[in-house]
């Protein structure tokens, strides 16, 4: 018996819906890589969840070499017990 194909549905592939994405905005540089350092602990906070999970590139916005920088030195204030 051959396969039922469902004709009624329409084919979604390949199809974008009309409505547009907004784009996620680029947050502005502020400060420098050496600002980036374990015992500047109010800049790292910015970074840092209420749980205490270090917040992904995808929403800090930073460039990758800034963003390895960053959880280089929150993993050391941690250590350093400045940080949760």
């Amino acid at each position: 018996m051959p396969r039922k194909t469902h004709t009624d549905k329409p084919d979604r592939k390949g199809r974008r819906s009309t409505e547009q994405r907004t784009s996620r905005p680029k947050p502005k540089i502020d400060f420098t890589v050496d600002a980036l350092d374990f015992k500047n602990v109010t800049l790292l906070r910015q970074f840092v969840t209420d749980q205490g999970r270090i917040l992904p590139r995808k929403y800090t916005g930073l460039p990758a070499h800034y963003q390895r920088r960053l959880n280089q030195a929150i993993k050391r204030a941690r250590a350093m017990l400045l940080m949760k």
